[in-house]
């Protein structure tokens, strides 16, 4: 029996006519057919690139061509040989992609003269390291992109972008808007000369009719607060041109999260443009801006500083909003104080929009903060849950259904793009003078156009298929260090500081809803709603006095297209409960 060749394609590219690397567009194809003859490979067809560029794909028709080949399985190769990496492109973006997508083919790369295979573990690494180039590139052309707004910042010329509120953009010039400049001298104005704040002036400037004129860049016809404090802290309203108040950074211990963090240090020049209020105004703005920060900052918090714990998870029961741990401090006839009081409150401010909440309950802080952590500790200590909880740690995610569903879905996108390569030969050879051709031809261009809506909706459910795979791995990790916590949640719980309860209540609760009223048996919590990332639906821990209520939570991944199969069943009367535990203290 005749064993069968390993099916390959040859690429060729100069960028000119000329020799290039010492090796003509001919002597790379002797290169290349020779390494072929050597290895025992067919080649299955030969496409060539001459005086194109390799820093991308675009407007090269041949590689084109291969790829649309590959995409449709029309010769079963295995590989395409190129002479060096860098005929294959010299854009390590491109390479990248382009690899990613032969390879989701069964196609691989092998550089002839690099001596580079892609379906080997060497290739790999050197698919990682274009990676890190890819990085460098990109970075070289930010760098390059920040050192022509840095020069343009140090001339005062605006940096692009959309005009600050108050300004016109005219040939990349600042002019002032008169029209909506008003408002900015009003609100420098109210700020320094007056004691009320940036929630106030929201509220003085709609009291008084000011409105924001709506831009392409914002459609709140509000002045909000948060809106405000930018504008107070923007020097280009004294006429300075600022770069870099502002920079990114990466969010520790994260992959892809970043953050805006504003700088002590960045370059402030004087613009070309006219400043809107005076310098002197703008300076008067920032001293206020900052005594006012002091007033509220959290940092450096001293050893006696309290931490409230359910501090925006607990919600206001008329208004839905977070509320937020407060101190009552009362003083006796004879001066001395009582004992501090924490207590939630809502902040009930009046808001740009019109609302206003009215509920001034002042929830008792540890009476709430021990409900919730005693409701915890009942659960986990269930000797069913707990089981099942070590269950889901020690259980494998098996994503064998959705690598299936993307094996499907590559096999799917293989025909069809095979079946679009041979209705456009159909088309390309059919006689004009043929008395039906105008209406095979019809027939054909819309089998054609169907299957060209076919491909894009079969690659679009690929993707989505890969992300859920994804996603699914990733939840199984966070789902472990989750499900530890409340396993372990007494013992870890009563040797905690409060820093770190606050931490674990953030790391395990959603959002806690009590009662308008303190209930006849002291209690306000109403019920707890839990972040549980491995189970479909939340798990919510209902503590209503009034009846019995079941709660069910989804413990084994499944199929959503069926029904789940295990649950646990977790009834909970809270009358009884307490009852009990009352009882147990009159025992002791």
């Amino acid at each position: 029996m005749t064993k069968q060749k390993i099916k390959v394609y040859l690429y060729t590219r100069v960028s000119t006519t000329m020799q290039i690397d010492g090796y003509s567009l001919d002597a790379q194809k002797s290169r290349m057919k020779a390494f072929a003859d050597y290895n025992d490979y067919e080649i299955a067809g030969e496409y060539e690139d001459a005086g194109k560029s390799g820093k991308s794909i675009e407007g090269r028709l041949e590689f084109n061509c291969m790829m649309e080949d590959i995409k449709s399985g029309k010769d079963g190769v295995s590989y395409v040989l190129v002479f060096k990496l860098s005929r294959f492109g010299r854009n390590a973006a491109d390479v990248l992609s382009t690899l990613q997508v032969m390879q989701d083919f069964g196609v691989n790369l092998i550089c002839v003269e690099d001596g580079i295979d892609s379906s080997k573990d060497a290739g790999k690494l050197m698919i990682s390291v274009l990676s890190a180039v890819a990085e460098i590139e990109r970075e070289n052309i930010r760098v390059q992109t920040m050192e022509g707004r840095i020069q343009k910042a140090r001339e005062g010329k605006w940096n692009g972008g959309f005009a600050p509120y108050g300004y016109s953009l005219e040939k990349g010039e600042l002019f002032i808007n008169e029209e909506e400049a008003e408002a900015i001298r009003v609100i420098f104005d109210q700020y320094v000369h007056t004691d009320i704040g940036s929630n106030g002036l929201a509220k003085y400037l709609e009291n008084h009719g000011i409105h924001k004129i709506q831009r392409q860049n914002g459609k709140n016809p509000l002045f909000d607060a948060s809106l405000i404090r930018r504008i107070l802290k923007n020097p280009v309203y004294c006429g300075k041109i600022a770069y870099g108040r502002r920079k990114t950074e990466k969010v520790h211990g994260t992959r892809n999260e970043y953050k805006l963090v504003e700088q002590d240090n960045y370059l402030l020049v004087d613009g070309l443009h006219e400043g809107i209020v005076s310098e002197e105004l703008w300076n008067a703005a920032q001293v206020k801006l900052l005594a006012q920060a002091k007033k509220y900052e959290k940092l450096n918090r001293g050893k006696d500083t309290k931490v409230h714990l359910l501090s925006g998870i607990v919600k206001c029961p008329i208004c839905g909003a977070g509320m937020y741990g407060n101190k009552s401090i009362k003083r006796k006839a004879d001066g001395t104080k009582y004992k501090d009081f924490f207590y939630y409150g809502c902040k009930h401010r009046t808001m740009t929009r019109g609302h206003k909440c009215d509920y001034r309950k002042q929830v008792h802080e540890e009476l709430l903060d021990d409900a919730v952590a005693e409701v915890i500790v009942k659960l986990v200590s269930n000797p069913k849950f707990a089981a099942m909880m070590q269950e889901k740690i020690n259980m494998k995610v098996d994503t064998t259904a959705i690598q299936q569903e993307i094996e499907n879905y590559e096999k799917q996108l293989r025909q069809s793009y095979s079946t679009k390569s041979k209705l456009m030969e159909e088309i390309d050879s059919m006689d004009p003078d043929d008395r039906h051709y105008y209406k095979r031809k019809a027939d054909l261009d819309d089998r054609l156009y169907k299957m060209y809506d076919k491909i894009e909706d079969t690659e679009s459910w690929l993707i989505e298929a890969r992300a859920k795979k994804m996603a699914v791995e990733a939840e199984k990790l966070t789902g472990d260090n989750i499900y530890n916590v409340l396993i372990y949640f007494d013992k870890l719980y009563s040797v905690m500081d409060e820093l770190e309860k606050r931490k674990i209540m953030e790391s395990l609760i959603s959002e806690i809803q009590i009662y308008e009223e303190r209930q006849s048996n002291g209690q306000w919590l109403k019920s707890i709603k839990f972040k549980l990332p491995i189970i479909e639906e939340d798990m919510e821990l209902s503590l209503d006095n009034d009846a019995h209520v079941e709660t069910i939570a989804l413990l084994q991944k499944s199929n959503r297209k069926s029904k789940p199969d295990t649950y646990v069943k977790l009834s909970l009367d809270m009358e009884d409960y307490y009852r009990i535990m009352d009882a147990e203290k009159v025992g002791k």
